[in-house]
């Protein structure tokens, strides 16, 4: 489908939603699809100038997404009496793909569509994900201006030929630079991402990346597994025997690593990949988390608005094109049932460190729970159940067990 649906529009749905008191958090996602190059481990709805041709450009995609946020609240506005549908956004995320490539000065008027249809909270958190190649001083002190309050980097690793691996092209010294610019106009929030256990990568290269981390005085640190996605240039080559797939002992050992290195230093796990010092946890990624609202605007950006889940068309030029015909781009939709939502709430509450309340967990779901607090692999603290350190090394296959 290409617009809101009657019996299943998601405004409608955020209607019953803003009902609730309190309702949930919300944010807004905004998907930038433009990537320099192609990394060959990534499968995110991205493309490159080659792939896309004439096809899309970036004035038409900030034009598209502005008017599907204008598309959205009248939608919104329609379904809820009084407008009662529409609330300003407590989060802002623009990710991608490589956001930066947009410019500061894009950047911007992505965050002005924002504000002047759902409008920001007083005190919302906003961010970008950039490409330090793609960043300068004078980048960092743009979006500053603009309103962004928190900028996320990607640094994967500072060995050459772990980068080189991933296809990833900025250079190894790079992202801490960056950091320090963003550091230097003024933003407290700053974020590097690492990817750990990439084919050739030894535990000195790890230790590297690591350090170079706590040089850089950021307050976030995220650290993925490199996860071979199939359909990707990466698994071609670990099908045909050019790589090998990461070893799940040896990224154990990577993760033990990290977790030390960081809590060491200060930071607090507060997810099963994401550590912070106080104050610099993300908290566009704690709604996710926490099962709150936001709604996705972009090629492919997947929206939850009370209970329900919509996702747009991925390719940016019939992205365009839907939206210029004054329709919401939504591809398809879905209500979550009870049980899906449990679902969901058990996987992903269990990843946090704040873990969740024993009384949402099913009495059958509570014994095994308390298996796995025997085996050390959870902890059950009064009316709460968490993850041990133990335990989140298998967090997955844990909250499988609790669930099957």
């Amino acid at each position: 489908m290409t617009g809101p649906v009657n019996d299943g529009d998601p405004a409608a749905a955020a209607t019953s939603a803003g009902q609730r008191d309190p309702r949930p958090e919300f944010g807004i996602y905004l998907h930038v699809p433009f990537c320099a190059t192609r990394c060959g481990y990534c499968d995110f709805n991205t493309y490159t100038a080659g792939e896309l041709g004439s096809a899309a450009s970036t004035g038409s995609y900030l034009d598209a997404i502005v008017r599907e946020l204008e598309l959205a609240v009248e939608s919104l506005d329609s379904a809820s009496a009084g407008g009662g549908g529409v609330r300003p956004a407590e989060t802002v995320f623009i990710g991608g793909g490589t956001p930066s490539l947009l410019g500061a000065e894009g950047l911007a008027r992505l965050l002005d569509g924002v504000r002047d249809t759902f409008g920001l909270a007083p005190d919302a958190e906003v961010t970008t994900e950039s490409n330090p190649e793609s960043t300068s001083p004078d980048f960092f002190e743009g979006i500053r201006e603009a309103g962004f309050t928190r900028v996320s980097l990607g640094m994967q690793s500072v060995s050459p030929h772990v980068l080189a691996t991933l296809d990833r092209v900025h250079t190894p010294g790079r992202p801490v630079e960056a950091a320090r610019e963003a550091r230097d106009v003024g933003f407290d929030h700053v974020n590097l991402d690492l990817i750990y256990g990439t084919p050739g990568e030894s535990m000195s290269d790890l230790d590297a990346s690591l350090e170079a981390v706590l040089s850089a005085g950021v307050d976030h640190v995220s650290a993925y597994s490199l996860i071979v996605e199939e359909g990707t240039a990466m698994a071609r080559k670990v099908r045909r025997g050019e790589l090998p797939m990461p070893d799940d002992d040896d990224l154990a050992d990577r993760y033990e690593r990290i977790d030390a290195t960081l809590r060491g230093a200060g930071y607090g796990w507060y997810e099963v990949s994401n550590w912070a010092r106080p104050g610099g946890e993300c908290r566009h990624n704690m709604i996710y988390w926490r099962d709150g609202d936001w709604w996705g605007a972009g090629p492919g950006a997947h929206s939850h608005l009370g209970g329900r889940r919509f996702h747009n068309v991925k390719h940016p030029a019939r992205y365009a094109s839907v939206v210029s015909g004054g329709e919401l781009p939504i591809h398809d939709s879905e209500s979550l049932s009870d049980e899906d939502r449990h679902i969901e709430r058990v996987m992903l509450r269990l990843r946090l460190a704040e873990g969740m309340p024993t009384s949402e967990l099913r009495p059958e779901e509570l014994e095994r729970a308390r298996a796995q607090e025997a085996a050390g692999m959870l902890a059950l603290d009064g009316d709460r159940v968490r993850l041990t350190d133990a335990g989140r090394l298998l967090a997955d296959a844990i909250i499988v067990d609790i669930l099957s």
